[in-house]
């Protein structure tokens, strides 16, 4: 059973949710109905997945996900937005948020997004992350510039399956190998980079041609 966080300041938006999720036999372990909320209820549940609004009072959806993958590297997050060129949504996955899903999207696209993420993936299509990549190369931020010849070649799969939208799972079975060893050497793979998560690690393969998302 997929445990969720829903954030969004809009009660009837949250209530409808909940009843699409708890349907489908997901469960609903909280709802925060500000960026703080979210917070604090990230850190007290772990949730599996959090739905996350990018507007919200006190705290914004961008800065409240900045502050739980602080406090949680491996949190993972799904924005919810009303527009895909919204500008917010660039810094939330910039910050490591796992992708974003529209507000108008249908059920099975939303379920679909939840189920991926859950499972480890990242919501990276190609022109979400060409336009990240080109907001960090507009602003003069930098993703780590290592070499990724400092990866061995196993390294280097991995690195291109996780930037491809494959879980661990998914990457274990393909190559043959335990999910504590996909998770051992992406840990490893982190640290060679000096990278802080699996959006980043997308990015970085796709700019340095490891990885393709056509």
């Amino acid at each position: 059973m997929i445990r969720v966080l829903l954030a969004d300041d809009h009660a009837l938006f949250r209530q409808g949710l909940k009843s699409l999720l708890e349907s489908e036999g997901m469960r609903v372990i909280g709802e925060a109905a500000n960026g703080r909320e979210a917070i604090r209820y990230a850190a007290d549940t772990h949730p599996d997945v959090i739905l996350m609004d990018i507007q919200m009072p006190e705290l914004d959806g961008v800065k409240a996900t900045q502050s739980i993958l602080e406090i949680d590297p491996n949190a993972k997050v799904i924005m919810i937005t009303m527009y895909r060129q919204d500008r917010y949504v660039f810094e939330a996955v910039k910050a490591g948020a796992r992708g974003y899903v529209l507000k108008d999207a249908d059920a099975s696209t939303l379920l679909d997004a939840i189920q991926r993420v859950a499972g480890g993936e990242a919501l990276l299509d190609a022109d979400m992350a060409q336009n990240v990549l080109d907001d960090f190369r507009d602003k003069r931020e930098v993703l780590p510039s290592e070499k990724h010849a400092d990866l061995n070649e196993r390294e280097t799969t991995i690195l291109k399956l996780l930037a491809q939208g494959y879980s661990n799972q998914d990457i274990a079975l393909r190559l043959d190998i335990s999910e504590k060893t996909v998770r051992n050497r992406l840990s490893e793979i982190f640290t060679k980079l000096q990278l802080n998560n699996r959006t980043q690690a997308a990015l970085y393969a796709i700019r340095e041609g490891i990885a393709n998302l056509d």
